[in-house]
């Protein structure tokens, strides 16, 4: 009997032929003016065959940029260009959601004409960022929002939910991970503020609950997914009482009916990870408050990937590295074929190369050469 993995999924309004997601990938190869180009569209049309994508980050605003070349949704000319990406993924068959993100105070004054960049709380990250002039530098530190300009930025996050539409995507996904701004917003670490949005708890949850009530009001409950980190201390994140504050996040999720939480796991050969008594508090919180389905994201071999599923732990599993190497990767991993092992130099920046040049398996048995490995599971976990 087949694993549940390659079992079909209502999410929302889309029926997903299985359960292997790609998730978001920043790959920095956005064309002038951060528009999407026709070599984004071929690369994302490459992997149509995931059960549903879920885009690079996207910025809803110019501030919210914080690395070359990644593209935004606040333009007509993006709008114009993410167009292209959707056309090609509804016409290969696939399905894609758009990341609506705000790097906050991960960015630099270089991208935004002098202008620090925007933060809860004026606290530099531990760090260096990559200038767009590719050369990397200290971290500053950032200029606080006033309380009255946040509302602003949660307009920003609506007007990018209208743009996913107006683009063509079949949904969106709320960036509240990593290290960004919702997420420096949510935790303690990064969150100092004595006004609405700062404090208590419930505080620090405001600004996640006004942005995901502006793009519910622009999509049903059911197309809008958030992506939650609670343990990744990625871009000098922490929180003083992760349990509690992720449960409430997911429970926010809950309470805005959204179609999925997508959880980034801490990064071990074997996730899910429940072997210390704080992970299994924090995801088990989580998994109790929300209602809707779980896309869990960490380093997943099919074997574990499987097992995820199948125990109702997870609804979805999203591929990260895998996919950006392999656009074939459901067929692969559903025949157990060998895959191709990802170029790391070629992660960030440059052209085609390591990008939409990856061979599918029906390109290798027709003698396009190129290393591989046995199964995912001899990957080396990141982290």
């Amino acid at each position: 009997m087949a694993s549940s993995l390659f079992d079909d999924l209502d999410l929302g309004p889309l029926t997903l032929p299985h359960r292997v997601a790609m998730a978001p990938l920043t790959r920095n190869r956005a064309a002038e003016g951060n528009v999407p180009s026709d070599l984004n569209a071929t690369y994302y049309r490459q992997r149509a065959d995931a059960a549903v994508i879920v885009s690079e980050a996207t910025q809803v605003a110019p501030k919210g940029q914080g690395y070359p070349r990644t593209p935004g949704i606040h333009s007509d000319t993006q709008v114009d260009g993410w167009k292209k990406v959707t056309d090609a993924v509804h016409d290969a068959g696939g399905r894609i959601l758009l990341q609506l993100w705000h790097v906050g105070r991960i960015s630099h004054s270089l991208y935004h004409d002098g202008e620090k960049p925007l933060a809860p709380s004026p606290i530099a990250p531990d760090g260096q960022v990559l200038t767009p002039d590719l050369e990397m530098t200290a971290f500053e530190t950032p200029r606080a929002l006033a309380t009255e300009e946040v509302p602003e930025v949660v307009e920003q996050y609506r007007t990018g939910a209208k743009n996913a539409r107006r683009a063509g995507f079949d949904g969106v996904e709320i960036h509240a991970a990593n290290g960004y701004l919702i997420d420096q917003f949510l935790r303690s670490g990064t969150n100092e503020r004595t006004d609405r949005y700062g404090g208590s708890l419930g505080n620090r949850l405001r600004f996640l609950r006004e942005v995901t009530g502006a793009v519910t009001d622009v999509w049903d409950s059911e197309r809008v997914g958030i992506r939650l980190s609670p343990l990744s201390p990625f871009n000098d994140m922490g929180d003083d009482t992760p349990a509690d504050t992720f449960r409430a996040a997911a429970s926010t999720a809950d309470n805005f009916d959204l179609a999925y939480v997508h959880l980034v796991e801490p990064n071990s050969p074997k996730p899910p990870v429940v072997e210390d008594d704080e992970t299994a508090a924090v995801f088990s919180g989580i998994r109790e408050a929300f209602d809707g389905a779980l896309m869990a994201n960490g380093n997943y071999d099919t074997q574990t990937a499987r097992e995820a599923i199948d125990r109702g732990y997870a609804q979805l599993i999203a591929f990260g590295r895998a996919f950006l190497a392999n656009p074939d990767l459901p067929q692969r991993l559903r025949k157990g074929l060998p895959v191709n092992v990802p170029d790391e130099e070629t992660f960030y920046n440059g052209d085609e190369h390591g990008y939409t040049d990856y061979p599918t398996w029906d390109e290798l048995q027709n003698g396009v050469s190129f290393d591989t490995i046995d199964s995912l599971a001899e990957l080396e976990p990141r982290g």
